[in-house]
């Protein structure tokens, strides 16, 4: 069975008639997509590593490519190689991801060279700024709320996802932290 590309950029089954048979041919009955998904889906990760560089980009591009599959699982069952089906619409969906990431980037581009490049950042601000980012991800997280954008901590639990008292502790040992860091005395962390 021969696959042929139509205007979506992905392939569907065409008919390939041998010259000495008189009938049209016949699909064979596909597998259960879940078989072939299991026998295939590492393979294609593999190959969208190949294509990305990334593991997390692979494994998404992976599942768009298996998603159109499944839709389509009817026709794209039927192929004698469906895989090779997946394969190409990966390939197709990569190279989507590609472009769009440049235009992306050329959007990007055009709008900071646009803007007045911002004034240098006190020398304390950016030791403040970079201690900052040496804390525990929840920590730094619920500083930066606190100090940098002024959010109540009511708030800032409502954001993480956690009590007002564990975003008090966070802001606590944050603090502490910070004195240490900058040489700083916090009369306020030794209570």
């Amino acid at each position: 069975m021969a696959v042929s590309a139509l205007g979506d950029g992905l392939p569907t089954p065409v008919e390939e008639v041998d010259p000495g048979e008189t009938s049209s041919p016949s699909f064979r009955l596909p597998e259960s997509f879940e078989a072939f998904y299991e026998r295939e889906y590492h393979g294609v990760v593999a190959f969208a590593f190949a294509l990305s560089g990334s593991w997390w980009v692979a494994e998404d591009l992976a599942q768009e490519a298996f998603l159109a599959a499944h839709r389509r699982w009817d026709q794209v069952g039927r192929l004698d190689l469906p895989g090779a089906w997946v394969r190409r619409a990966l390939t197709n969906l990569a190279a989507s991801a590609v472009r769009r990431r440049f235009s992306e980037a050329r959007a990007l581009l055009r709008l900071t060279s646009r803007r007045e490049p911002p004034e240098p950042l006190p020398g304390d601000t950016v030791d403040f700024l970079r201690a900052v980012r040496s804390l525990p991800r929840r920590q730094a997280q619920a500083v930066a709320l606190f100090y940098l954008e002024d959010w109540p901590t009511a708030q800032i639990a409502e954001v993480l996802g956690c009590s007002d008292a564990t975003v008090r502790v966070h802001l606590h040992n944050g603090r502490r932290a910070l004195a240490r860091r900058l040489g700083l005395r916090d009369e306020r962390a030794r209570r």
